[in-house]
């Protein structure tokens, strides 16, 4: 009697795993900032998550180079995000401050979270919609989560160069927890960065650019990433007019919540 046939999974190059691996130090580099907070040790913390957005910058564009893009990937891809950019900032926050404000420091360290599930669960499902025109692909519908994660720690990270004075008032940082977190849910259009081109005069400028950057970060970290901070939040405004001017409508308002879309957030059986 001939027995069934058993299906294998397919050998994979070690350059096939390597946006995997870089996914997964992502994720450990966001579980080590918590450890720091439990330490106390807030600088390292913070640097840990910046460490995590980089390796998070770099896993998709890595996939693409070596055609190894997968739906495995993309979930991963989503779990690192929800754990390094929604639970760590969130709980290094309560950690540093929010716990002075008991129950309501807990309530905004919970909404950001769920706002970070919500916000990642929703971007997910739009993966496959080939519906939408082309130029929407220059754009996020919400704040995404890895920039949420930084948005969050600018009172943090302002207190590290300035002082605990105002950074460190607890409605201070429990304010921009709640408002990062209805940005990430909005309908609000924000520039998606992973499909800039360079053009080919501007390599060298760019090169320049990134070098002085890094350098900037080495030598001054904390007014480096405030700074990149402010930049982003510059460009929202930006990002909504482009937006519109290409729509040609005016997209809903900023407070407009991701629940408005039940079909891609409630679970189908």
């Amino acid at each position: 009697m001939r027995k069934p046939s058993v299906a294998r999974l397919r050998d994979q190059s070690f350059n096939r795993l390597i946006p995997n691996i870089l996914t997964l130090l992502a994720l450990c580099a966001g579980l080590t900032s918590i450890r720091f907070g439990l330490l106390g040790r807030w600088e390292a913390a913070v640097i840990a998550i910046v460490i995590a957005a980089v390796l998070d910058g770099l896993d998709g564009r890595i996939a693409r180079l070596l055609d190894s893009t997968s739906k495995f990937g993309a979930e991963l891809d989503s779990l690192a995000d929800f754990v390094s950019f929604g639970v760590a900032p969130a709980m290094l926050l309560y950690f540093w401050n929010l716990e002075q404000a008991g129950s309501l420091g807990w309530a905004a360290v919970l909404l950001f979270c769920i706002c970070c599930g919500l916000r990642l669960a929703r971007f997910n499902t739009k993966l496959d919609n080939a519906d939408l025109p082309a130029w929407t692909s220059r754009y996020f519908m919400g704040v995404p989560a890895p920039a949420a994660g930084g948005l969050v720690l600018l009172p943090m990270i302002a207190s590290f160069e300035f002082g605990r004075g105002f950074f460190g008032q607890t409605w201070v940082v429990g304010s921009v927890a709640v408002a990062v977190a209805l940005l990430m849910i909005s309908r609000f259009p924000t520039y998606s960065f992973k499909r800039i081109k360079v053009a080919h005069h501007l390599v060298l400028p760019t090169l320049i650019g990134i070098g002085a950057f890094a350098a900037f970060l080495v030598s001054s970290t904390w007014n480096t990433l405030i700074a990149v901070g402010l930049l982003y939040l510059a460009s929202l405004p930006a990002s909504y007019f482009s937006y519109r001017r290409l729509a040609g409508t005016m997209p809903p308002p900023i407070a407009e919540a991701a629940l408005e879309e039940p079909e891609d957030l409630l679970p189908r059986h």
